[in-house]
Order: structure tokens, then C-alpha cells, then sequence
């Protein structure tokens, strides 16, 4: 088993990495619950999964009450998350109870933002079955919902105090859930990993096709990175986090276009929107169009989006750009953007010009 630590004081937690470790939950978590009811959040998909861990469990001679909601974006919402909390009331969470949230970035970052408001904040476990999930989301405590403004802009700060990480439940994912799940995983070599980026090349297509060994080793060394750069700046405050930003805001653009739908899910925002950050880059001088290219190319290899044509959105510039103006990073009118000096070599970047960035977009293809 290879267990990552996120280094965070008092609130210091284990991610613990390991092919069949779902069917031994229970061994972890019954330390935690100390013979309470353990309240299990997950969705209508993964009912396989949750019969192993309820097993898992009752082995431990741990009772468990499951909350199944409908799987999707649509439940990152202000109603969904009050019949949340008002379940989890019900079946009486107390503040030194540990809930479960057993899914995507869907169900963590749900269950993750219930629990920071539940009873002024209560424990959770984090059990990722997405690979997205598995390499960013349940790590780092940023948890969410969504509003007609835009994707993410109500939520908090919530460090679970355990991450349960099986790569074996991805053997289940349908393809198009694990490309988007790649996408955070290469993303970690464009921040600032060049021989990442290159051991993807090389690896993504075994890794996709089913390869256990190269899917734990991608997953530990994405959470390793992740958990490096969420203990030298968990709030977002001195511009390190920032880099796990990369691709997110032309990303989220796209998917706000898109209405947050199937039509574009979050994994293939992030990979267009990489490639438009590092095209963007590219049109202005600051790095080569070879590592523009190296990056879209990539992305084709590996199925997934490359840029706006393949994405599907056909929006002008401008559209795209109002999408932008809502982005919860912008302050005093002004948006800082992920750029690229180089493949491993982002920046943040404080200066760039709306009106570039909207004829950047108006001049790629359709």
C-alpha cells in the first residue's frame, strides 16, 4: 500500500493507495467510527461499489445507512444539498461522526461542502471511484456547489481526514469518464513536471487500456504532487495552489457554454482548455508553438478534446469571455490566468488583456 500524507498542522490525513483496498474499508474506517452508524453518501451508479464497502463494514460489525442521490452535475446544487444535509439530520450526524462520500467530484465535492456547514462542520472520509476524483478533487478540501452563475462559486474550504483510493473500482468507469480522469493526471506535468509529461506519453495509452500497475503509479504520483502543493498554500493565498488552476478557466468557460452538461464533462474542459492556455501562450510570444502542438497532440492521442472544434462550442470570443467575468478568481476587474513558459512551466499571470484572450478565441477553428 503507498500511503501520500497532506502535511496540514493539526489536521494533518492520510491518503492511502492500494488495488482492493474498498473491500477492506471497514479495517479504516472503524477506528473512526468508534461503533456509531456510519452514513454513507453516494449515487445511482455505483451500487456495486457500495455493496463492497457496506460488506466491508459489517465485517467490522459497523452499521451503515446509505444516501443515494442521481449521478451527475445536476446534483451539485442548492436543493440537492439541502435534502442532504436535511438527511443526514435525520439520521442524527453528530459533529464527531465521519460521513462517507463514496463517488466522483460529483458526491465529494457535495458531501465534502454539507459537512463544513453540518452542525458548523463535521468529519468526512473521501472514497473516490472516478480517476478525476482520485487525482484532484478528493485531495486538498476545496468542496462546492454549482449556481446559475457559474460552476463552484458557492462552497468552502473542508479537508477530509481520509482519502480511500482503489484503482481497481476504475475497471468499472466507462472510457469517457477515465480520458477525463487523464486529463488531471497530464495536467500535473504541464504545471511543472516536463519528465511527467514525457512518462504520459509513453504510459497513457497502457494506462487507459487497463494497466493496474501504471494507474496506481499515476495516481500516487499525482496525489504526491497535489498534496506538495496544497500544504504550501491550502487557501489559495500566495499563488501556488493557483497552478492547479491550469486549463480550468478556459475550461470552465467551455463547459459554462455547454450549460455544465454530458455535452462537455470536466476532465475534457480541463484538456481543451490546457490546449487553448498553452495556444494562448503561444500567440503571445511566451512560449514555442512546438510545445503548443506537443500538448494538442497529446490530448488527440489520448481521446480528448483539443481546442474548440472538438469540444463542440461555437460560441464567439465574447461569449466565451462573459463566461470568464464570473470566474471567483477575478478581483478588481481583473482575471489571472494560467500560462505556459514551456511544458512544465506555468505561471500565474496577472496582466492579460481580456480583449486577447477574446481574439485569440474569435481566431481559432470552429
Amino acid at each position: 500500500m503507498k500511503t501520500v500524507t497532506v502535511e496540514l498542522g493539526s489536521r494533518t490525513y492520510p491518503i492511502h493507495i492500494e488495488a482492493g483496498i474498498l473491500a477492506r474499508a471497514g479495517k479504516f474506517l472503524a477506528p473512526l467510527a468508534k461503533g456509531r452508524r456510519v452514513a454513507i453518501v453516494t449515487d445511482e451508479n455505483l451500487s456495486l461499489h457500495l455493496a463492497t464497502l457496506q460488506a466491508s463494514l459489517s465485517a467490522e460489525g459497523i452499521e451503515s445507512e446509505a444516501i443515494v442521490l442521481a449521478p451527475g452535475e445536476g446534483s451539485k446544487s442548492w436543493a440537492t444539498l439541502e435534502m442532504l444535509c436535511d438527511r443526514l439530520l435525520e439520521l442524527g450526524v453528530e459533529r464527531g461522526d465521519h460521513v462517507v462520500a463514496l463517488g466522483g467530484g460529483v458526491i465529494g465535492d457535495l458531501v465534502g461542502f454539507a459537512c463544513s456547514i453540518l452542525k458548523r462542520g463535521c468529519n468526512f472520509v473521501q472514497i473516490p471511484t472516478s480517476l478525476l476524483a482520485q487525482v484532484d478533487s478528493s485531495v486538498g478540501g476545496k468542496t462546492a456547489i454549482n449556481t446559475k452563475a457559474g460552476k463552484n462559486l458557492i462552497g468552502a474550504f473542508h479537508q477530509p481526514v481520509m482519502v480511500l483510493i482503489d484503482p481497481q473500482v476504475l475497471d468499472t468507469l466507462p472510457i469517457r469518464e477515465l480520458r477525463a480522469g487523464y486529463a488531471e493526471v497530464v495536467k500535473y506535468g504541464l504545471i511543472d513536471d516536463f519528465a511527467f509529461f514525457e512518462w504520459c506519453e509513453a504510459n497513457g495509452a497502457a494506462l487507459l487500456g487497463g494497466d493496474i500497475g501504471l494507474r496506481e503509479y499515476a495516481i500516487a504520483h499525482s496525489v504526491s504532487a497535489k498534496a506538495r502543493i496544497v500544504a504550501a498554500d491550502e487557501h489559495e493565498t500566495n499563488g501556488t495552489r493557483a497552478l492547479l488552476n491550469l486549463g480550468h478557466t478556459f475550461g470552465h468557460a467551455l463547459e459554462a457554454e455547454t450549460g455544465f452538461s454530458q455535452a462537455l464533462i470536466h476532465g475534457e474542459g480541463v484538456a481543451a482548455g490546457c490546449a487553448l492556455a498553452f495556444g494562448f501562450s503561444a500567440s503571445q510570444g511566451i512560449c514555442s508553438g512546438q510545445d503548443a502542438e506537443r500538448v494538442a497532440a497529446h490530448w488527440r492521442d489520448a481521446g480528448l478534446p483539443d481546442g474548440l472544434a472538438a469540444a463542440g462550442v461555437g460560441a464567439s470570443g465574447a461569449r466565451l469571455v462573459d463566461h470568464m467575468r464570473h470566474d471567483k478568481k477575478m478581483a478588481a476587474g481583473t482575471l489571472p490566468f494560467l500560462l505556459a513558459r514551456g511544458i512544465g512551466r506555468t505561471y500565474l499571470d496577472k496582466t492579460v488583456d481580456l480583449a486577447d484572450v477574446e481574439a485569440f478565441l474569435d481566431a481559432q477553428p470552429r
